[in-house]
């Protein structure tokens, strides 16, 4: 409950030296890449003298870890605020070495941080042209614009064509403003979407999309490069040179592309670059080639497949929808919608961009405008250049001599000169409607529309190629799933993926021989477009939460929009395919259960923690505007129990009454200067959270510094809570040795009891007889785990390694030695008794943490407190660990008339709609004690008691100044009965209850100054003396039970 600050072991800062005596003389740093940092001149021109204060500067930003083991480090407040110390000097580098690990023991990922190395000076970083405005455009003008665009406007005509352009680029629109605002608000670092996700919404959203958005990039590394091979194979099938068969020849040509794409992809990001940029080349020219085509005078070949340039009637035409082959304007959409993903392509390789910040919004955003208004651009060049339906045949040309009636689908084919009207009754295979290659029939090259098209597909294979190790590399770094951590080593200097090119390159082949990719297309679209809804929600929950550190630097965004897209992208996941849409979020949720209940250590400052603060308040405050119900009353507990693992038995039990529905506070009351104790409560705050936390403790930990232990407790008994959530219940452990503590400690212990009943708080104290402290034995285990890691860098240092010492000791090899005989010394073996002695502590630590065998547990409710002495019991029946005990009721009754009262008792149990194995009526408390018990009780208060009967006034009157705290034979005499009460239900207690799992009884109660804290505690110890383990519970007599509705 209590501890004494020793400020040993204590958190110092590296960077300060607190024998202080001159100004602070600032030295020159030196890095361990040779690198120096000046002296700024600024620390001491701006304020006109030496300070210990610094400027404001970047480097006291960043993470408190670097991975180029180096941060800056400002003074820290106490170094500011304490008593100047004479006799020294300052000293504070700017910058401190760090070990290269956080406090929980993760490497750190400080990455933009670190100094430059020399082995990193030779980085590929690319701008935002090369790296997202090429990118985003090549994986955007895929297949879809020379293959499927024609027969997309066919179908729906260029009307709702312009309508599912426009809607598509709406949906990328959205979620490009949403990507520009979440990459603004901060250091964006590899991983793409999952990197935004995860630091947005947190690990379990974060963890959950990364890892199918990587696996939708591998496999649509197999999509692409099959539509490469399906084109190659149909020239071979043209020039009869197929090899095997089609689905064979589609087989080795995709292996073969996909062994070159890895080739390309591993011999580092500048090649992959380079053959972007070709295929870019290639690209532009087949669309240049497709508007040139428009213009050049069509062949009467061309005319009799559907071609007759521009001419306004065709474009008229061609305005209505005319659906056929059961097509809707649905299906359609779903058709064209992937042609209008990639927008995450330059996002994907965030960590190889110069500036992702800058980068990632005018490069994803340019690419989405030139890419819809190409799209656009070229659907109504086909639709005012071609018929929806042709034959194909030269005698389908119109002679003078044949008159002929010009109406119907085709009467503007009519009226230039070509009669396609047997397309009306039987299927034609030319026009936007029947022709899947109307873009070469329109081009002025037609072979450049096939190099187009392999442009397209590989182009958009490379992307996935890249961006699926790069993604999946970031997941891993972050240790979200363990098992994948193999997949984060990188290599090179651009800290490439190989393992994850690999693993991809398995996948891609994998589905190219096995897949059926006809299936999975709908899956990998329905992918990308969850990672689209999550980036739309991360900005919209971002926004919402208001958190302070929400400060995007691109402006251009709105959180309604965001929500928007995020609901917009889930229809059209739907609209694409539902079964596909149920799976995804199936897998996603399956993820995000896992992750979940993992709980990665991780902290990234997510919205949710924003949000479920901004929640927490708001509930708070709105129970604060409602009254207390007796209904809802619960226990809240705040739990002396001093550091979290000191009295592991009282927290058990603590947190058995509060679960996961109630408030429980574990509390420790540093006592000494508090100068001195500060430093240990701040250090003892984050140690103590984590182990809660850690063993699923559902607790808050609370510590104060005050000169004694009472004061420390009274301002946690004020102060601790917040509105209606604030403690009622005090849970403090029995005062095992009272007799030998002095009299400010027993004063101080009692006090507490007397502050809790004056804040009405209702008291529990636990006594169990092994007692309840194992600080002694946690501290012993601490110097022992200490000891073995020292040996361990103790021997690294030792072995050969060149000749030179290796090692975290390295620069002290004999201090680590001396250290270390130190601790083996003082963690050497105890004496057999003390051990065993130990040993039946620790098994009695851990008793409530146990599930309880079968038994009872036997409440003595002896005076009415308002109902807790009973609702305690109850609320512990109901715990899973508890469920095999069952309630026995014991309560004190008038001789002659036990049936009366036990019928009584069960009436009420019955209103209280509380159920229990068996209720006693003790009707013999009024009996006088054993002399035996007696006896035991006058040797326990023998050394406290003052004796004045034997003594001369005088001797009393200086005896009571002296020791005020005494008990008098006034005060013996005046509460006889109450102290044999407790002697008297003592027996009773051995007698009834010896075999329960469980005593709760009434705690007596002492009036203040006027029973001595000394004998206040012999009733308390005679109570409960050599029982099982025992409650002693007083409520603060306000109801917490009642029978009403």
């Amino acid at each position: 409950m209590e501890r004494f600050n020793s400020n040993k072991g204590g958190h110092f800062n590296s960077a300060y030296d607190s024998n202080l005596d001159e100004p602070p003389v600032y030295e020159e740093t030196k890095f361990s890449n040779d690198d120096h940092r000046t002296v700024r001149p600024s620390v001491v021109s701006a304020f006109g003298h030496d300070t210990l204060d610094r400027v404001p500067h970047i480097d006291f930003y960043r993470n408190a870890g670097s991975v180029s083991g180096q941060r800056a480090v400002r003074p820290s407040l106490q170094e500011l605020h304490d008593v100047f110390q004479k006799n020294g000097a300052i000293s504070i580098p700017d910058s401190v070495e760090d070990d290269g690990e956080r406090s929980i023991g993760t490497p750190s990922d400080d990455m933009e941080s670190a100094a430059p190395s020399d082995d990193q000076k030779g980085l590929i970083k690319f701008g935002w042209i090369r790296g997202v405005l090429v990118r985003c455009m090549l994986n955007i003008w895929g297949v879809m614009l020379f293959i499927r665009l024609s027969w997309v406007f066919g179908q729906a005509g260029w009307g709702l064509g312009t309508v599912i352009i426009a809607l598509s680029c709406v949906v990328t629109t959205l979620t490009g403003l949403s990507m520009s605002a979440i990459c603004t608000n901060g250091v964006v670092r590899g991983g793409g979407a999952y990197y935004m996700i995860s630091r947005s919404l947190g690990p379990e959203f974060g963890g959950s999309i990364g890892l199918i958005f990587a696996f939708a990039n591998a496999v649509g590394v197999s999509m692409y490069v099959v539509g490469f091979a399906e084109t190659v194979v149909d020239l071979l099938k043209e020039n009869s040179a197929i090899m095997v068969d089609e689905i064979n020849d589609i087989r080795i040509i995709g292996c073969i592309t996909v062994v070159l794409l890895l080739g390309i992809s591993v011999a580092g990001m500048e090649w992959e670059a380079k053959a972007q940029i070709l295929l870019l080349v290639i690209l532009l020219v087949a669309i240049v080639n497709v508007f040139v085509g428009t213009v050049i005078p069509a062949t009467k070949e061309k005319k009799s497949q559907g071609f007759f340039n521009y001419n306004s009637k065709i474009f008229a035409e061609n305005f209505i929808p005319n659906f056929s082959d059961g097509e809707t304007f649905f299906s359609v959409f779903a058709i064209f919608f992937p042609a209008a993903t990639g927008i995450l392509a330059g996002a994907n390789i965030s960590g190889d961009l110069r500036d992702a910040q800058a980068a990632i919004p005018k490069g994803t955003l340019l690419a989405i405008l030139i890419t819809g208004l190409t799209y656009l651009a070229m659907a109504f060049c086909v639709s005012a250049t071609v018929v929806r339906e042709a034959t194909g045949n030269s005698s389908s040309l119109i002679n003078d001599t044949t008159p002929v009636i010009c109406n119907g689908s085709t009467a503007v084919a009519c009226e230039l000169g070509y009669d396609f009207s047997s397309c009306e009754v039987k299927k034609c295979n030319f026009g936007l409607m029947n022709n899947f290659q109307v873009m070469t029939l329109v081009s002025g090259f037609g072979p450049l529309i096939i190099a187009g098209t392999f442009s397209a597909t590989l182009s958009s294979a490379l992307a996935s190629l890249v961006s699926a190790p790069k993604v999946f590399q970031a997941l891993c770094k972050d240790n979200i799933y363990k098992a994948l951590h193999f997949f984060a080593k990188g290599h090179g200097k651009n800290d490439e993926p190989i393992r994850g090119y690999v693993l991809t390159f398995l996948i891609s082949v994998a589905f190219i021989l096995i897949g059926d990719l006809n299936t999975i297309a709908p899956i990998i679209s329905n992918f990308f477009l969850a990672s689209y809804a999550l980036i739309n929600f991360s900005c919209f929950h971002a926004s919402y939460a208001k958190s302070p550190g929400w400060r995007p630097a691109y402006k251009y965004y709105n959180m309604w929009l965001s929500l928007v897209g995020a609901v917009l992208c889930c229809a059209v996941m739907f609209v694409i395919n539902w079964w596909a849409a149920l799976l995804t979020y199936g897998i996603e949720f399956l993820l995000y259960i896992y992750v979940l209940v993992k709980k990665p250590a991780v902290n990234w400052g997510s919205s949710t923690q924003a949000v479920t603060f901004v929640s927490a308040v708001s509930n708070a405050l709105s129970l604060s505007g409602v009254e207390d119900h007796v209904k809802n009353f619960r226990p809240q507990i705040l739990a002396l129990t001093g550091s979290a693992r000191s009295r592991p038995a009282l927290l058990d039990l603590a947190h058995s009454f509060s679960k996961n529905y109630g408030l429980c506070l574990t509390c420790e009351v540093f006592v000494g200067p508090r100068s001195e104790a500060l430093q240990d409560v701040n250090d003892a705050m984050e140690k103590n959270q984590l182990w809660l936390k850690k063993t699923k403790r559902r607790a808050f930990y609370a510590a104060v510094a005050c000169d004694n232990f009472r004061e420390g407790a009274e301002s946690l008994l004020q102060a601790s809570g917040l509105g209606r959530m604030k403690p009622n219940t005090l849970v403090i452990g029995f005062k095992k040795n009272w007799r030998t503590a002095g009299a400010e400690a027993v004063q101080n212990y009692v006090g507490v009891l007397h502050d809790a009943f004056d804040f009405e708080y209702g008291t529990v104290m636990l006594r169990m007889n092994h007692g309840l402290d194992v600080t002694h034995i946690v501290e012993a285990e601490e110097e022992m785990l200490k000891a073995a890691k020292e040996q361990e860098a103790l021997e690294s240092e030792m072995m050969p390694n060149g000749g030179k010492a290796k090692g975290l000791f390295r620069k002290s090899r004999k201090s680590s030695q001396q250290v270390l005989t130190t601790r083996v010394s003082v963690c050497s073996p105890p004496p057999p008794q003390v051990a065993k002695m130990n040993e039946k502590l620790l098994e009695a630590s851990i008793q409530f943490k146990k599930k309880q065998p079968k038994g009872t547990i036997d409440v003595w409710w002896l005076f009415d407190d308002g109902g807790l002495t009973l609702l305690l019991p109850y609320i512990l029946t109901t715990r899973k660990k508890w469920k095999d005990c069952k309630l026995r009721i014991f309560t004190a009754g008038q001789p002659g008339r036990s049936d009366l009262d036990k019928e009584e008792m069960v009436g009420l149990l019955k209103k209280f709609r509380i159920n229990c194995s068996n209720i006693n009526i003790i009707d013999d408390l009024h009996i006088q004690p054993r002399s035996d018990s007696l006896k035991d009780l006058h040797e326990m208060i023998e050394p406290f008691c003052l004796h004045e009967g034997s003594r001369d006034p005088a001797q009393v009157g200086a005896l009571q100044k002296e020791h005020p705290w005494k008990i008098t034979d006034k005060e013996l005499s005046e509460f006889e009965e109450k102290t044999h009460l407790q002697v008297r239900l003592n027996e009773l207690l051995k007698e009834n209850s010896r075999s329960a799992n469980l005593i709760i009884v009434s705690m007596p109660i002492a009036r203040k100054e006027t029973i001595s804290d000394f004998l206040y505690m012999a009733w308390l110890d005679i109570l409960t003396k050599d029982l099982p383990p025992t409650l002693l519970i007083r409520g603060n007599h306000k109801s917490v039970l009642t029978f009403y509705s």
